[in-house]
């Protein structure tokens, strides 16, 4: 724990300092500012907006399980980001970003409400071309990783996304209908994440065996299991050995921040999961 909050700190004052400086200056992304945290990981640098305000480390973020892969994150600034978003799992309130993913329709629309201002498609409209999403809105980075998917038999290249958001001094990533194990060059785009949302259904995406180890390599300090179908969570679960606590939780709803990250990696089943 002491090493994320450092690390954080220190993501912190990098960040904020890229944001104070030339007005042209894109922000370092926090999750890729300590390449270390992950095995044969590099610090990339992306592009974005100059304009990224970062929240204060020690605040909170909400994230809502609202059913399938569907999670509403809201941030400190009071910035929604509803995940896999495919127009009928619906929050409260019209969300401020959508992220989507093709894999079925379950996992995206393209009729959404015109009145959500940044609707993020994890596939480019050309085939085989990588969708580029380096956004800011109000206090929360957001980016994807590239994947492959499952098309006709075969697989098509930079099909999918993982998105990851950023805020709060957390690194938070959506794994999306992820059909394949990670290369080293994804561990090293994706960075750290100290939470993450991972399918679990154990075929429709991956089976069991090769999700958990992506899970194990991530080294996630809260994991947030999603899209079951078929198999019990028990099956999922059983996977991981002492080196990684689990909870069953009565509330859809989990609140986090850097301070309160668990210090031993901790899967927590939300309700309706």
């Amino acid at each position: 724990m002491m090493l994320r909050l450092a690390i954080a700190f220190i993501s912190l004052i990098l960040a904020a300092g890229a944001a104070g400086g030339e007005e042209e200056r894109s922000p370092v992304s926090e999750c890729q500012l300590v390449a270390d945290a992950v095995p044969k990981a590099s610090f990339v640098r992306f592009d974005a907006s100059p304009s990224l305000q970062l929240a204060a480390a020690d605040r909170d973020v909400t994230i809502t399980y609202l059913g399938h892969s569907t999670f509403l994150i809201e941030t400190p600034g009071g910035i929604s980001i509803a995940t896999d978003y495919n127009g009928w799992l619906r929050s409260p309130r019209l969300p401020d970003v959508v992220t989507m993913n093709k894999a079925h329709s379950s996992h995206y629309t393209l009729a959404p409400d015109p009145a959500i201002a940044n609707v993020l498609h994890g596939w480019s409209d050309t085939p085989g071309e990588k969708a580029m999403h380096r956004l800011v809105v109000g206090d929360v980075y957001v980016r994807n990783v590239s994947t492959d998917i499952r098309s006709f038999g075969g697989f098509e290249p930079n099909g999918n996304s993982i998105f990851i958001f950023e805020v709060a001094g957390l690194c938070i990533g959506h794994l999306g209908h992820l059909h394949h194990e990670l290369t080293d060059g994804h561990f090293a785009e994706i960075g750290r994440l100290d939470v993450v949302m991972v399918p679990v259904d154990g075929g429709l995406t991956m089976g069991a065996d090769s999700m958990s180890r992506t899970v194990k390599r991530l080294r996630s300090a809260l994991v947030l299991p999603m899209h079951r179908r078929g198999p019990p969570i028990s099956d999922f679960l059983a996977m991981f050995d002492q080196s990684f606590d689990w909870k069953i939780s009565n509330s859809a709803a989990v609140t986090v921040s850097i301070a309160t990250l668990p210090q031993k990696p901790l899967i927590l089943v939300l309700k309706g999961v």
